[in-house]
């Protein structure tokens, strides 16, 4: 994938940073049984990460938006992910606006959203961020 030697820029470095963050907030908003936050914070986190390799691998400006699946669409050849994640990622892409406003799903969010969403949404972001942090070892 990446030869040793391979010179992370400092942005991308940045931006994987705040994608681990992210990941830690997700885990805590689980630990306070906040299900809509935890999901929320589980979606930044893969595209942050996702956003960290463009800038750092790919070295151009990642794509605008939020969608998940269009974001590693771009990064399939250089982010190779178990297929179990590439199939939960528009589940997880769902939430970067379903997890926030009353009027982009059926229902409440903060009253919607459950325990098992939120295990799901985070066991995609731990996979996402391990995987993509194998290029940013030693850079963090």
């Amino acid at each position: 994938m990446i030869s040793r030697g391979f010179m992370v820029r400092g942005e991308a470095v940045n931006w994987f940073r705040e994608a681990r963050a992210d990941l830690e907030r997700a885990r805590r908003a689980l630990r306070d049984r906040d299900w809509a936050l935890s999901t929320f914070m589980s979606q930044q986190a893969c595209e942050k990460a996702f956003k960290a390799v463009y800038i750092g691998v790919l070295r151009v400006r990642p794509r605008r938006g939020h969608d998940l699946v269009a974001l590693y669409r771009g990064l399939s050849n250089v982010l190779s992910l178990d297929g179990w994640i590439v199939e939960r990622l528009p589940e997880v892409s769902q939430y970067y606006t379903i997890a926030r406003y009353p009027n982009a799903g059926l229902e409440v969010p903060s009253e919607s959203i459950s325990e098992e969403q939120a295990r799901r949404a985070l066991e995609v972001a731990e996979e996402v961020i391990r995987i993509a942090g194998s290029i940013f070892e030693g850079s963090t």
